[in-house]
């Protein structure tokens, strides 16, 4: 048994033993399926605290022959799995933090040589006769070992991408690593499997992967592989129902990942609100908004509108394929979405090609962030918020219209008002606030004979009214209204039996001013 060959199980015996522990085991006979065939490189990706590094100790607990292992693994749901016994401490097994030789910028010129060295070290041990020093380094040597005793090796390396975020502008060093991943894993007889994870998917050039053999499980596309890392929702009911914790708080402000359809909660911050019996914001408090606010104040076309519409609960289009899935390479406001979405700041919808603001935790973090020169107005934007809304129920369409110009008048250096989208990001902001009583808003809800710009549908067992919101350029409230009847908006709420307000609102652009008219529309029954 080494630290890198053939390692214990020590680190995953501490999970297992720990107060809250989710059984992510399962994933285990997903690895063993594709144990030696051209699908035996995967690379997963995922925020931090989510989950990756307790995988991977649970995979190398389970491959490494260097251990026993049948206890841990008793009573979880692999163990009825028919491959289970089949591979349980039957593998060679190369195990690799990379962030272990990576905790200084000065080591950014020696870490790989490290890596080689500490591994051969232990190599050598046990295959110590079958191979001499090679000027190929650890390559060389393991193919030395496959040929002289056909041993092969499952390599499990955790923050894979360490290099990318750490040393963000030396491509020289990214580059030198990529090539000895490369050297290390295509086309080596003596792989079994590559399992490796990270915060960024493997470094693209062009449209094209740096590392071209690995299938990759991300932020954007995380197909089969999404329950395993974080805990799904029905893992976050039943923590909950054991610890006697408001389910429906949590999911309030935890909830809001979608990976492959599936609901996805951070694990570091689920965990802690059961520990500690207190909502509060848990993961983010592992890092300082600075994080976030570096990204959001780059100076790209639409990217402050973008945040603006999300702060609002609005969802924003987004074209991830283009990423070049670095902390550095970014030439449209697309490019730090993306970046925010593999970080955790943003989620990702893949169906619908969206990304929002997933929870109360994270957007606790934007408005840190927004809360500074630059982002001059917003905060106070929002916080006129909750007036504007209670105008609203009241029919006060002098008071909201006004909220609506002074809003407009706070924000004006970061939403010029040269389209309706523009228009639509500040309703969204007005109505912030509304996240308290009704579900995300639904932009340009299919209905009737036309689309509602902006509905709000309140939360089960909250009597609020549903707002039908329509936006007009130059044109009339009154004519928002008369749209609204006329194309039969309302329909898409047949089932709905509660009070409905429609909101019209017009914005003048000459004279620069805001006219709003509510009505409470009857249902006919």
């Amino acid at each position: 048994m080494g630290i890198y060959v053939n390692p214990g199980n020590e680190s995953y015996k501490e999970a297992v033993n720990s107060t809250i522990y989710v059984d992510k085991s399962q994933l285990i006979s997903r690895m063993n399926s594709v144990l030696n065939t051209k699908e035996k490189y995967v690379c997963v990706s995922r925020p931090r605290r989510f989950g990756k590094s307790m995988a991977a100790d649970m995979l190398t607990a389970y491959y490494s022959r260097g251990c026993k292992a049948d206890e841990l693994f008793a009573g979880r749901k692999i163990e009825s799995m028919d491959s289970f016994a089949s591979h349980l401490n039957k593998h060679n097994v190369i195990r690799l933090d990379v962030q272990r030789f990576l905790f200084d910028e000065s080591h950014l010129d020696i870490f790989i040589d490290r890596i080689q060295a500490v591994v051969t070290r232990e190599l050598r041990r046990a295959y110590g006769e079958y191979f001499e020093e090679d000027p190929y380094g650890l390559p060389g040597i393991l193919e030395q070992i496959y040929d002289n005793a056909r041993e092969k090796f499952v390599f499990i390396i955790d923050e894979w991408d360490c290099v990318f975020r750490l040393a963000k502008d030396r491509t020289d060093c990214q580059q030198k690593y990529l090539n000895f991943l490369r050297g290390l894993f295509k086309g080596s007889d003596y792989v079994e499997l590559v399992y490796m994870t990270g915060i960024l998917p493997i470094k693209k050039y062009g449209d094209h992967s740096a590392i071209n053999i690995f299938d990759e499980y991300s932020m954007t596309d995380s197909a089969d592989l999404s329950e395993y890392f974080g805990f799904t929702e029905e893992e976050v009911a039943e923590l909950c129902t054991q610890n006697g914790v408001d389910f429906v708080e949590v999911q309030r402000w935890y909830d809001g990942y979608l990976l492959n359809g599936k609901h996805i909660y951070n694990p570091k911050s689920v965990v802690d609100v059961m520990r500690r019996k207190r909502i509060r914001s848990y993961w983010t408090g592992t890092e300082t908004y600075e994080a976030l606010k570096v990204y959001i104040d780059r100076n790209y076309d639409g990217l402050k509108e973008a945040v603006i519409k999300m702060l609002g609960n609005g969802q924003c289009e987004i074209n991830t394929r283009k990423f070049q899935n670095d902390m550095t390479t970014f030439k449209t406001k697309d490019d730090v979405l993306t970046l925010l979405i593999h970080l955790g700041y943003l989620a990702y919808d893949e169906t619908k090609e969206k990304t929002y603001i997933p929870n109360q935790e994270i957007a606790q973090e934007f408005l840190n962030a927004v809360d500074e020169p630059g982002w001059e107005g917003v905060t106070d934007a929002l916080n006129r918020s909750d007036e504007l809304l209670k105008s609203t129920w009241a029919l006060d369409s002098q008071a909201v219209a006004e909220g609506i110009g002074v809003i407009h008048n706070e924000t004006a250096s970061m939403l010029e008002y040269n389209n309706e989208n523009a228009l639509t990001c500040t309703i969204l902001m007005a109505y912030y606030s509304a996240k308290a009583y009704y579900m995300n808003p639904l932009l340009e809800l299919p209905s009737g004979k036309g689309f509602a710009d902006v509905v709000y549908l309140p939360k089960r067992d909250v009597d609020r009214p549903a707002l039908a919101v329509e936006l007009k350029w130059d044109k009339s409230a009154r004519g928002a209204i008369e749209q609204i009847k006329s194309k039969e908006y309302t329909s898409w709420i047949q089932e709905y039996t509660g009070d409905i307000l429609l909101v019209g609102i017009n914005y003048k652009k000459k004279e620069k001013i805001h006219e709003c008219m509510i009505e409470e529309y009857c249902i006919r029954k």
